[in-house]
């Protein structure tokens, strides 16, 4: 069993204080069985890919748009794929900020609207250009120019400013700039104002790449209940989905690692980093030596360094 956890953490203030209010016995008990297993992954929480990315690459599962496309039951073959991620900016006096594409409840005739006036006008088939529509929130597009150029990872911008991760290739973003400039003079836009929903007045573009194939680990088990929480910013509903993992998967891992159980482990994943940790091989009196005295960790402290 490898169970993984993303969002266990997040850099800044208001993290690290939703942190020293939470108390996660089971976790603190699981850790104090088991050792770091291998170097940590990533180390910035300005990369473009979220540690949780590399942890799933590194067991196996690439994660682009191409592989996200395939799983969307598109044909994707040798083509360079990327994500188009509707969405809306929410502009202020000090910042932009991306909101949740989910937050739109775009339904799916206005996402495929939408969709098509943008693929006819900025990604013709006569240049060279495929589309495709996966969900209301997932639009695909394949081009060879995209091979290469670089995109920080949508999971990144959602609801966080986007001055610090705009693309850096020029290509995305006139891309960008030219979807921002059509969708604002797009006549469902002008109907959703209407409504008081919403408008759709921007995407992100990310995940470029072509299609590599799965090789998942065997066991691998992902846990995505702090997600939505901790992208709201909503600390004490992720204080409470934490403690209901402790609870339940966590003390679940305790039991089996206390009974000797072999092949456990466990991957932390925060806004920096991605630590994966394996219960530690031991013998009978080891184990008898640590039910007498059970040893345990600082899961606070594990989980503010990530």
């Amino acid at each position: 069993m490898h169970l993984m956890i993303p969002y266990a953490s997040a850099a800044g203030e208001t993290g690290a204080a939703a942190l020293q209010t939470l108390a996660l016995p089971q976790l603190s008990a699981l850790l104090g069985l088991m050792q770091p297993d291998g170097a940590p992954l990533g180390g910035d929480e300005l990369s473009p890919d979220t540690p949780f990315e590399l942890a799933l690459r590194a067991a196996g599962q690439p994660v682009n748009a191409a592989t996200m496309a395939a799983a969307d039951g598109i044909q994707v073959d040798k083509h360079c794929w990327a994500l188009v991620s509707p969405m809306h900016l929410s502009v202020s006096s000090d910042q932009v900020l991306a909101l949740d594409p989910q937050a739109l409840q775009l339904g799916d005739a206005d996402s495929r609207r939408l969709l098509a006036d943008l693929a006819a006008e900025l990604f013709p088939a006569s240049e060279g250009w495929r589309q495709a529509w996966g969900a209301a929130d997932r639009w695909y597009v394949a081009h060879e120019d995209l091979q290469g150029m670089a995109s920080v990872s949508l999971e990144r911008v959602i609801n966080r400013p986007v001055d610090a991760w705009m693309p850096e290739a020029r290509r995305l973003r006139t891309l960008q700039n030219e979807c921002q400039m059509l969708l604002h003079r797009h006549p469902l836009n002008a109907q959703r104002e209407a409504r008081g929903e919403l408008m759709v007045n921007s995407v992100w573009i990310s995940g470029c790449g072509r299609f590599e194939p799965a090789q998942t680990e065997p066991g691998l088990q992902i846990e995505r209940s702090l997600r939505g929480p901790l992208l709201a910013g909503d600390w004490a509903a992720w204080c409470d989905a934490w403690r209901s993992l402790d609870a339940g998967l966590i003390n679940d891992m305790l039991t089996r690692a206390r009974q000797g159980q072999a092949g456990l482990s466990l991957t932390l994943c925060g806004d920096r980093e991605a630590r994966r940790y394996k219960v530690q091989q031991r013998s009978g009196w080891q184990r008898l030596w640590q039910f007498i005295s059970p040893p345990s960790a600082d899961a606070a402290k594990i989980l503010g360094a990530l």
